[in-house]
């Protein structure tokens, strides 16, 4: 089944959305990492830590973690078992491949669901770090983002699946 070009052009918008918002993410691992290393640096040379190391890493690695998410769908990078695979036939693959998709957008839709109560709460108990008092719901925004993004991936997944495409060639196609 051919797919139209309207579909091919969101399909595009949605890889390409997922890879700057994965891009972001890293920035923000590397910035978890630069605080890691400044904190070492100061413990080494002024025996004294940088305080709120640990709650910003906590939150940066979280958010970093899920802005990924989106990319690994939609590219194909999630961990697969293809020794269960090898010996199938073409359309046996892509049909898993639909399946994995399905599977995607109900999980980054029930953790979308859920994860925004957690947002309310959040907002409305005020919880904050234990160091630096930032609010805790400042995390969830990035996070529900990213699986909203995960959730456009897996239906970006589903429409190539429907044409005989899987993540993994997406690219070339």
């Amino acid at each position: 089944m051919a797919t139209t070009p309207k579909r091919q052009i969101a399909v595009r918008v949605i890889r390409d959305l997922a890879r700057y918002w994965a891009l972001l993410g890293g920035l923000v691992i590397l910035g978890v990492v630069a605080v890691n290393v400044y904190s070492v640096a100061q413990i080494m040379l002024f025996d004294r830590p940088f305080p709120g190391v640990y709650e910003i890493v906590q939150v940066g690695t979280a958010v970093g973690m899920f802005m990924f998410l989106p990319y690994c769908q939609v590219t194909g990078a999630n961990v697969t078992a293809d020794i269960f695979t090898a010996g199938m036939g073409r359309r046996a693959i892509v049909a898993l491949a639909g399946l994995g998709a399905l599977c995607a957008v109900a999980f980054a839709a029930i953790l979308l669901w859920r994860m925004s109560f957690g947002l309310i709460d959040q907002m409305t108990y005020r919880e904050t770090t234990a160091i630096y008092q930032f609010p805790l719901w400042y995390a969830f925004l990035p996070i529900l983002v990213s699986l909203a993004l995960l959730a456009l991936a897996g239906v970006a997944n589903l429409i190539q699946a429907s044409c005989g495409i899987i993540p993994e060639e997406a690219e070339s196609a």
